[in-house]
């Protein structure tokens, strides 16, 4: 049975300008999960948030010169100033709406490569709906595997500790807090048929239900000392740290690493080619890009993405089958 979340309040949000409204909260290349939902103009989730479990719907506004977002917080009753206050800067934090991207966009907007994808999506923000316990959550379910075995075993992380929250004529999960899953055991876990990823997501929960790990803590560190921290963090490698540095705390040159799968993907883009060395992609990156290097991978990976979902690219197709 859901929660009902009747009660709303609307806020008024300014992103910084360019911005885009869509591009930054639907990701067609990431992972469908069942705790929000985009259509064009408009952006749903839950969010656990000092506590209360809420729900969140943000509405495209305002022009191209002054952009707005139209927040309404749903929850079960009339929150606090200050928890409405801390709503606005989690979600303003999470998806990067203060950037300045106009150094970005109009410094790269001629670039042979670059240049058509900024056309279309000048102003996308790097984006996490997610926290960091969240992403790492994520993260470990879509390891080694295929695409149909994750949605299982995420589906069933979601029936057993999740929450079903019911607002604005939708009903969407809410994450599980870690302390749900670091109380039920790596055993329980197990029998959920995750495989050896139920010690990861046992010890990692362990990990942010002691305080051990500490989102807030890690935002505050300079950025040369996050990379540090977040590899202190149990099943976090040199490969899965680039992704947190960038989606979570959106340092748009974390550019390290190439997944196989990716790599592929680089290749045709850059090279024209169906698989160029890794260390080679990486370097034309850095030499074309500079300290923007992951940010501009993100343009041509996401318009790559939307592209083939309004009109099936073959080759891609066939890299997402495998």
């Amino acid at each position: 049975m859901a929660i009902n979340l009747t009660h709303s309040e609307i806020i008024t949000l300014r992103p910084a300008q360019p911005f885009h409204f869509d591009g930054t909260f639907r990701k067609s290349s990431h992972f469908p999960v069942p705790f929000r939902h985009h259509e064009p103009g408009k952006y749903w989730q839950t969010l656990t948030w000092d506590g209360e479990v809420l729900g969140i719907r943000m509405t495209t506004g305002g022009t191209g010169e002054n952009p707005e977002i139209e927040l309404t917080v749903y929850s079960g009753h009339r929150l606090p100033e200050s928890v409405l206050d801390g709503v606005v800067a989690e979600l303003t934090a999470r998806f990067d709406l203060d950037a300045d991207l106009r150094p970005f966009v109009d410094g790269l907007a001629g670039e042979p490569v670059l240049g058509a994808a900024i056309g279309r999506w000048a102003g996308m923000r790097v984006s996490s709906s997610y926290s960091l316990y969240e992403f790492l959550a994520v993260a470990v379910v879509l390891q080694n595997t295929t695409v149909r075995r994750s949605a299982q075993m995420l589906a069933a992380l979601f029936e057993e500790f999740g929450t079903r929250v019911a607002f604005d004529g939708r009903e969407l999960f809410a994450f599980w807090r870690p302390g749900a899953v670091a109380g039920a055991g790596e055993q329980r876990l197990r029998e959920l048929k995750l495989g050896y990823r139920a010690k990861t997501l046992h010890r990692i929960a362990e990990a942010f239900e002691a305080g051990t790990v500490d989102e807030t803590a890690i935002r505050a560190l300079p950025p040369s000392e996050r990379r540090r921290r977040l590899l202190q963090i149990y099943g976090v490698g040199p490969a899965s740290v680039s992704y947190l540095l960038f989606e979570v705390f959106h340092h748009y040159d974390a550019f390290d690493t190439l997944p196989p799968w990716e790599q592929k993907i680089y290749s045709r883009l850059l090279f024209d080619e169906e698989r160029v060395p890794a260390e080679k992609i990486l370097a034309e990156a850095a030499h074309r890009w500079g300290e923007w290097r992951m940010l501009a991978a993100h343009y041509l990976f996401e318009d790559l993405f939307w592209r083939h979902a309004r009109e099936e690219i073959p080759w891609l197709r066939a890299l997402i089958r495998l």
